[in-house]
């Protein structure tokens, strides 16, 4: 009898703090039935990754891939035996959708003010656990507004032209 490929590769993507905090967490199957499953699950994430070096674990029998910025940490976990290569793409996917839509100000504070797009870029890009689309330019062209500093200079409002210097002089002095 030979088995059909499950398209189903991502079983969770997951946000967390820096205290090991849920900030997001979207879970794609039954393998965690109760909050408290995901909860503890979560936590012993945390604890193996908080401060590591390494990209990729294995976590109660489950592939999971990380990437951490500033006060927040990004999970992308699959089945045990799922392609790393998959999960750590996919990661990518997700952190660059996500920095898109906070113009590179990946942090706590910027997610939480941002969820409703944050959760709609989850939402394009992955359903029920079958990756759909893996380009963050066209999920993020799908989900969030153009913009602003995309417009041509002329079309833009006084407002806009102010907003958008004190934008860059931010980045500047943050550099």
């Amino acid at each position: 009898l030979r088995m059909l490929p499950d398209l189903r590769s991502i079983k969770a993507l997951i946000i967390l703090d820096n205290n090991g905090e849920r900030v997001l967490s979207k879970y794609y199957d039954d393998h965690f039935t109760t909050v408290k499953d995901k909860q503890e699950f979560e936590a012993n994430l945390f604890k193996k990754t908080y401060q590591t070096e390494f990209e990729i674990i294995a976590c109660q029998g489950l592939t999971v891939c990380y990437k951490s910025s500033v006060d927040i940490l990004f999970y992308v976990v699959g089945s045990s035996d799922e392609n790393e290569l998959i999960l750590v793409n996919t990661l990518n996917t997700f952190f660059d959708t996500v920095s898109v839509i906070l113009r590179k100000n990946v942090e706590k504070k910027a997610v939480f003010d941002k969820m409703d797009y944050i959760i709609l870029a989850a939402d394009e890009f992955i359903e029920d656990g079958v990756l759909m689309e893996s380009e963050s330019e066209n999920i993020t062209g799908r989900v969030y507004p153009k913009p602003e500093q995309d417009i041509p200079l002329s079309e833009q409002t006084m407002t806009q032209v102010l907003q958008n210097a004190r934008e860059g002089f931010k980045w500047t002095l943050l550099r």
